[in-house]
């Protein structure tokens, strides 16, 4: 069991992490120099410099979302350790598993919102950057953990 309760950890940890870096990094699109994200959209040509990113209320609510995923994570994590030592023997874990499988479908809001708006925003040349994508692998990892937490009984 007590492998078992390291493991979801871990994984909750992994999803949380992976998280905040594609929130905070500034590397949504990358191409030619230029780099954007949420937040700030850089370039490196004839100088660095940073403005902020302006692109409407799609960005706005992409920027939301993420940041609830956060939060909707990080209730989660303290819901756990809270369950963990509170919870009745073969209680379930059923809000952990709530909080955070709604906090994995904000970044499917997030990334299916960011997909759709971009291409009116990024130039062609243009790629998805690795924070995009570790936004995508934050998912599926914050959705199992979510669901292993509904699935867990507390054990002696």
């Amino acid at each position: 069991m007590l492998l078992l309760l390291l493991g979801i950890v871990f994984l909750h940890v992994a999803a949380l992490v992976l998280l905040f870096v594609s929130t905070i990094v500034s590397v949504w699109t990358t191409g030619n120099g230029i780099t954007s994200d949420l937040w700030v959209n850089c370039t490196t040509v004839g100088g660095s410099h940073c403005d902020p990113a302006t692109a409407g209320e799609w960005i706005q609510a992409v920027q939301a979302v993420m940041i609830l995923s956060i939060i909707f994570s990080c209730i989660s994590l303290i819901l756990f350790f809270c369950q963990l030592f509170t919870l009745q023997k073969g209680g379930r874990f059923f809000l952990t598993g709530t909080f955070q499988i709604i906090a994995s479908l904000f970044v499917m809001c997030g990334g299916i919102i960011y997909t759709v708006m971009s291409p009116n925003w990024v130039p062609d040349t243009d790629s998805f950057g690795y924070s995009y994508i570790l936004a995508w692998v934050a998912l599926p990892l914050a959705l199992i953990s979510g669901v292993i937490y509904v699935i867990l009984r507390k054990r002696e």
